[in-house]
């Protein structure tokens, strides 16, 4: 284990945590199945099914980030990480196996830290294909409170450009 890293990891969590132990395993996983490094832009792309403490160590250790657009939130809330490489088209779903037996938070944490990855994880192949890159849209003024969104998040109602906050939804549900 890289102690640097695992310190660095933690310092922009904010704590240690079994979590985020999980984040930094998977990331080291698919450093040693992929020999994925950091990305610099958007050449490697990670989907977490989780909003979870794993996440930070993600953005961390790989470059993928909310922000660059190649960590992208799916809301399964299951404990797995797609990664592709946009460069060799190699992909891998690293997801964490239930664990077994009755530990307290340091002790699984511990374990997670020191496990072998294949003791921890069941890698497959994501069941989606690779996210589009990030597209920049153009900006568009709310006409009911003034503030500006993308244009793809902008709705139509009563004939007025609205933003998501803004848009009252019609649905009859069924």
């Amino acid at each position: 284990m890289d102690q640097q890293l695992w310190e660095k990891a933690v310092a922009f969590h904010g704590h240690e945590c079994p979590g985020l132990a999980i984040g930094f395993r998977a990331c080291e996983a698919v450093q040693e199945k992929m020999g994925l490094k950091f990305s610099q832009d958007e050449e490697v792309v990670c989907v977490t099914e989780n909003d979870a403490c794993g996440a930070d160590a993600v953005q961390v250790i790989t470059g993928c980030s909310f922000g660059k657009g190649n960590l992208i939130y799916r809301g399964t809330g299951k404990m797995a990480f797609s990664f592709f490489n946009r460069n060799t088209g190699e992909s891998v779903r690293i997801l964490q196996k239930p664990s077994s037996g009755e530990m307290n938070r340091q002790e699984r944490q511990n374990y997670i830290l020191t496990a072998p990855l294949d003791d921890l994880f069941e890698f497959k192949k994501p069941g989606f294909t690779l996210p589009k890159q990030a597209r920049l849209f153009k900006s568009v003024v709310c006409e009911i409170c003034g503030e500006g969104a993308p244009e793809h998040k902008m709705r139509l109602q009563e004939g007025k450009k609205v933003c998501l906050d803004c848009f009252e939804d019609y649905s009859r549900g069924y």
